[in-house]
């Protein structure tokens, strides 16, 4: 599936893959980016005695933002394993998204409650920690991930795949919905944005780069 060339990952950014699959690729950019937000507040946090953060009203401020990007990575993850992985299956020979990539799910899910029970505790020194292990899973998952899927997608028809993205972005719970698009794009270089938007209904583009993109940027406080 791969002409030998191409780097399948989105490590570096999404500027090598295919057109149709950079909305694909946006989202493994921001989970990356998250994680990484994640473990810098944390390691903000703990510096304080006894791992307390600067005040009650950060630490839930980090609990609300990182409830989101759970949501948003629960949703993708369960898109995958209810939609995509059995579309692919029937789609691409050799195609099985169970084994390591079904293992790395069930890691993060674990991961993603532990984070959160920190979070919800108060008991902020351990925060760094489940943070870290965190993005190490992510960025694991993504490694293992994008060799096998990512040259899956790219060979489908494009009008194929926008099929199947359609029937995954349906899928989303309104928490998620409301959140994809500014959360995908923050950060994004100009390129990459426009290259997804185009594959975006125009009263949706509006939407989320107006209304939706200043809900988006209040609920950054905790991490930036």
């Amino acid at each position: 599936m791969s002409d030998g060339t191409t780097v399948w990952s989105s490590e570096s950014g999404i500027g090598a893959l295919p057109g149709h699959i950079k909305g694909f690729g946006l989202m493994h950019v921001a989970m990356r980016r998250d994680a990484a937000r994640l473990s810098a507040a944390a390691a903000r946090g703990s510096s304080g005695p006894s791992g307390a953060s600067g005040s009650a009203g950060s630490a839930a401020e980090l609990a609300e933002w990182f409830g989101r990007l759970r949501a948003v990575i629960d949703w993708h993850h369960h898109s995958e394993d209810e939609i995509l992985w059995p579309y692919l299956r029937d789609r691409v020979a050799g195609f099985d998204g169970g084994g390591v990539l079904e293992e790395d799910h069930e890691a993060l899910d674990r991961s993603m409650r532990r984070v959160a029970g920190v979070l919800g505790s108060g008991l902020r020194a351990e925060l760094p920690e489940a943070a870290k292990g965190f993005e190490d899973l992510v960025r694991e998952h993504l490694g293992h991930e994008e060799p096998v899927v990512f040259p899956a997608l790219a060979g489908l028809p494009v009008d194929e795949y926008l099929r199947v993205e359609r029937r995954i972005i349906q899928s989303a719970p309104t928490q998620v919905m409301t959140y994809l698009q500014p959360w995908m794009f923050d950060g994004a270089d100009p390129a990459s944005v426009r290259a997804v938007s185009a594959t975006i209904p125009a009263p949706v583009r509006l939407i989320g780069r107006t209304v939706l993109e200043r809900r988006y940027r209040r609920t950054l406080a905790p991490v930036l």
